[in-house]
Formats: structure tokens, sequence, C-alpha cells
């Protein structure tokens, strides 16, 4: 089972996957992310911490994706393991969509094009919700272009139309809610799924 943690920056979400390493251990999930699970994530941090052009860095963020699929998830998903992913392919449509925008056309519609031939589609995606305000108010003094409190509502609005129109793999979390008990909600939910 393929378990994805999304959410937009300052969500929790890297917070709820430590989390659920500890609650869920007796099922031995694999804990991975995006990017950084393999080499060519650190290649993606560069491109970040650099400001390279958005077109560059979508598809250093594609190629990832694909690393991490091929080295990562794929061997632990034949293996019949569990992998809970701290970001996946919905974060790229949610964040590079705003990106790109203006450059051409429909770029979610492009980006989804472009994985279609070689992703592979979470089985269950818990999406963090909060305020923007509150995300901005969590987040380090030194930002990313991603942290900007105006991408970030564009991003969250664009993972909230994903999981309209997926509402049988996207399970929304109140991302304001005390961490302990983001973490029992989620957790309860993957055993209950897992033993369906």
């Amino acid at each position: 089972m393929l378990i994805t943690i999304e959410g937009i920056d300052g969500s929790g979400k890297s917070t709820l996957v430590a989390g659920l390493e500890r609650a869920l251990a007796d099922l031995s999930p694999l804990i991975t992310r995006e990017p950084g699970a393999t080499w060519v994530g650190e290649a993606v941090r560069r491109s970040i911490a650099e400001n390279t052009d958005p077109i560059t860095e979508c598809l250093l963020f594609v190629a990832d994706h694909a690393a991490h699929l091929a080295h990562v998830v794929r061997p632990a998903l034949e293996a019949g393991r569990i992998v809970i992913s701290d970001r996946y392919s919905d974060s790229r449509y949610a964040y590079q969509g705003v990106t790109l925008d203006g450059l051409f056309p429909d770029p979610v519609g492009w980006l989804r094009r472009i994985h279609e031939p070689f992703t592979i589609s979470p089985d269950l995606t818990f999406l963090c919700v909060l305020p923007v305000d509150e995300a901005e108010t969590r987040l380090k003094t030194h930002r990313e272009h991603f942290e900007n409190g105006c991408v970030l509502e564009q991003v969250q609005r664009n993972y909230l139309s994903f999981a309209e129109a997926e509402p049988g793999r996207f399970v929304l979390v109140d991302a304001m809610l005390p961490a302990p008990d983001v973490c029992g909600f989620v957790a309860d939910e993957i055993r209950r799924r897992v033993c369906d």
C-alpha cells in the first residue's frame, strides 16, 4: 500500500510522518520523502536554493520522482511493504502548477501527462489543511520561494481541488489540531484501511 502525506509548507507533514514511524512501528512501514530519497533530490534542493528557472526546477522534481519510484517505492511495494511518503506526485501538481502558471496553458494537466506513463497513484493520501497565515507563522524566517503566502494560497486551492476530484483517495486532516491528535487520527485510519 502506498500512502502519501501532503499539504502546504508549515502544515506539519514532517512532524506527522515522524510520529507515524513510531505509531506504526509494528507494521514496519517504509518511510520516505520527496525530494531527497535519492541523489537527484540534492539537485532539486540546489535548484531551489539558487532560484533556478521554473521549467528546469520542475523537470528536476519530475526526475526526482522517477528515481524515487525506481529505487525506493516500487521495490518496497513489490516486497509487500507499506510505503509512507512525505510528499509525492500531488506536491508536484500543486506547487509546480502554480510556479508554471502563465508559462503555458494548463500546467497541472501538462504535469499529469508527464507523470502518467511512469508514476503510481497512491492508495491513500492524507492532506493536512490549515489557514495559510498559520502556516506562515510556523515557517522559519528565511523562506524558499514556495513559502510565499500568495503561492501557498494557490497551492492549497490546488490540493483541495484534487481532494474534491478524488474523495476516495484523499482524507482531509485538520492541521490546527495538536500534533499527537493528528498523528493518532492518521495512524488509526491507516490501520483501518490496512485491515480492510
